[in-house]
């Protein structure tokens, strides 16, 4: 696998970055990794990287973005903070990837099981961690067709609002960065929110 040039990166369209990564969570379903020199994509990538998507993931340790969607170094950005969240360091790292360096296509990855979500369900208060999940909390909220069992012990609520605060960050993204915002209104970047089943490792895609 080539490692991405500036040329590469131009050629590559909102809608073709998206299809390289649906390929490359193939690949990782069926453990058939592209071949990869990744000492030589370093050295290749020493003087400058042209990846084609940002990709928003939770600090989970089983869902690595680089993994999931087999992917080498200089093939994204790859933002990890727990329950796939926003805030303005966040949201300027995306704005630098996109309209500074060029890629193609912003990623917000949630995941199933996910511990925070798990927290903001349960509305766990400790230290820095209550400020992270509150940001999560408009979404437990928003989850309305859940009566009983409104906590992490109920594997379906949880799933759900993990639905709805990948939608909610989508959203955010592009309610809060006008620079963003203007680029996916222009065709040139594309926001597309996505969940990452732990137990079969297929990422399923869908449009906001």
């Amino acid at each position: 696998m080539k490692t991405l040039t500036k040329e590469m990166q131009a050629m590559i369209t909102p809608s073709k970055a998206l299809e390289l990564l649906k390929e490359g969570n193939k690949r990782f379903i069926n453990n058939i990794k592209v071949n990869r020199n990744l000492l030589e994509q370093a050295n290749e990538t020493f003087d400058g990287q042209h990846p084609f998507a940002v990709i928003l993931s939770c600090i989970d340790s089983r869902t690595s973005a680089e993994l999931i969607f087999d992917q080498g170094l200089g093939d994204i950005f790859s933002i990890r903070i727990a329950g796939n969240i926003i805030n303005e360091d966040i949201l300027g790292s995306m704005e630098f990837g996109c309209k500074v360096a060029g890629a193609k296509i912003i990623i917000v990855l949630g995941h199933s099981k996910c511990g925070a979500i798990k927290g903001a369900c349960d509305h766990v208060e400790m230290g820095n961690l209550t400020a992270l999940l509150s940001k999560i909390q408009p979404a437990v909220y928003d989850e309305k067709t859940v009566i009983d069992n409104r906590n992490s012990d109920n594997d379906e609520f949880v799933e759900k609002v993990t639905m709805i605060n990948i939608k909610k960050t989508t959203n955010g993204i592009i309610a809060r960065s006008p620079i963003l915002k203007e680029m996916i209104e222009n065709g040139a970047c594309q926001i597309v929110g996505a969940h990452h089943d732990l137990m079969t490792g297929e990422v399923s895609f869908h449009n906001n």
